[in-house]
């Protein structure tokens, strides 16, 4: 144990850590590689511990035991890291520091297994897209997919999207206001019971405090840092049949999935955030190694997973064919066809939906002006070939400032002018 601890105390001073999380946040590092002498020195330790148990049964302790199950599986990891690997080092102060060999890529454990099988089947209901978990996972090319059509129509669930909020972390100021605005207006429209999901909990208690403020009337309440599990049920309590309130939450925690509140107990979600993934040493490794391995490091370190973690939470809406409900995504980043694909089928189909729906909902006087804006547009020549097209979309956005609004419109008329002009 003496020459381990050693060792220990050489791997955090060679990664500068030797002061972090005394009096601050912990401290954090990659390592290059595996510190082959620390994993030698465990290694005797679980040797040394067989030995003794071995000469000494009756002093097999439970707290020896354990040491000496850790010992091992830390080895034999240690025996299997390699590229689809990373260690890292994290001091939280004096004694209390972590070492972690992390697993980035799963199929190199998984591929084997899954060709030593007969049969294998996978399920998910955020089984998507096809090529991020194939490549995850170590499934062949030719892995069939089969997607099960949904017991629910696109008719239950509205979907909207304020693509004039950005949640971006130099936006999130001055993103409060808005976003307070948005959600007070749903709940005035339709009142009810409703989920705000925030992507931290300092996001959280930003919007929340303001929203105590400007609208004292409406019941809402919160998810909370560290929530034990009766607090965690009294939370879910709060949703029953015929109630109202907002209950904020923090995307990917416990109220993010795996919560089943089917008819009015839960009317509505709001989502202010694209659940990415943070920014950090890790996940630019983690994003380095996956680009290195499949070409696509962004897209399956930040994008992906981080819609996978969107459908879920709008997932909480609608848990029945009987159920009607509304998704409002907030951030202007939703709109762009990038969010769409990365959510896969789900995102497509309520977006264009929704712009039909969005459609409905103008007022007279809006859809005069698009009318005319339609009628002088396509008789511009641009110079662009587009028959003027592109003059339409600003002043279309003057009139209703929703870009999935237009797609229909500027679809028909380019059918319509381009021919002409």
């Amino acid at each position: 144990l003496g020459r381990l601890a050693r060792q220990w105390q050489v791997v955090i001073k060679a990664a500068g850590l030797e002061a972090a999380g005394d009096k601050g946040p912990p401290g954090y590092a990659l390592l290059e590689t595996l510190p082959d002498k620390l994993v030698g020195a465990v290694q005797q330790v679980g040797a040394a511990i067989t030995d003794y148990l071995g000469e000494h049964p009756d002093q097999a302790s439970l707290e020896l035991q354990e040491l000496l199950f850790e010992a091992l599986a830390f080895c034999r990891l240690a025996e299997r890291f390699g590229e689809h690997s990373l260690c890292d080092l994290t001091r939280h102060g004096r004694g209390r520091a972590v070492l972690g060999l992390r697993n980035l890529i799963p199929a190199d454990f998984l591929a084997a297994r899954f060709n030593a099988a007969h049969s294998v089947v996978l399920f998910s209901a955020t089984l998507n897209p096809a090529h991020y978990y194939r490549d995850l996972l170590g499934l062949s090319e030719n892995t069939p997919w089969r997607e099960v059509v949904s017991p629910f129509s696109a008719r239950q669930l509205e979907v909207r999207i304020r693509s004039d909020i950005s949640t971006r972390f130099r936006d999130r100021e001055a993103s409060i206001e808005p976003m307070v605005a948005t959600i007070a207006q749903q709940y005035q429209r339709r009142p009810g019971h409703y989920l705000a999901f925030f992507s931290s909990f300092a996001y959280l208690e930003a919007a929340i405090t303001r929203f105590r403020e400007a609208h004292p009337d409406v019941p809402v309440f919160s998810q909370t840092r560290g929530m034990p599990e009766a607090q965690r049920d009294a939370f879910l309590a709060r949703f029953s049949p015929g109630g109202r309130g907002i209950g904020f939450a923090v995307l990917g925690g416990a109220f993010a999935e795996g919560v089943d509140l089917p008819g009015d107990r839960l009317i509505g979600a709001f989502i202010a955030t694209l659940g990415l993934p943070p920014f950090n040493a890790f996940n630019e490794a983690l994003k380095a190694r996956l680009s290195a391995r499949f070409g696509q490091g962004d897209d399956y370190t930040y994008q992906i997973p981080g819609m996978i973690k969107v459908v879920q939470a709008a997932g909480r809406v609608i848990r029945s064919p009987e159920d009607q409900g509304v998704v409002v995504l907030m951030d202007d980043r939703f709109a762009q066809p990038r969010c769409c694909q990365a959510g896969g089928n789900w995102a497509v189909t309520h977006l264009i939906k929704d712009s039909a729906r969005a459609m409905a909902d103008l007022l007279w006087y809006q859809y005069l002006l698009i009318g005319l804006i339609f009628a002088w547009s396509g008789f511009v020549r641009t110079s662009l070939g587009f028959g003027g097209a592109v003059l339409a979309l600003p002043f279309l956005l003057l009139v209703v400032n929703e870009p999935l609004v237009f797609l229909p419109i500027i679809a028909i008329h380019l059918l319509i002018f381009s021919s002409w002009i």
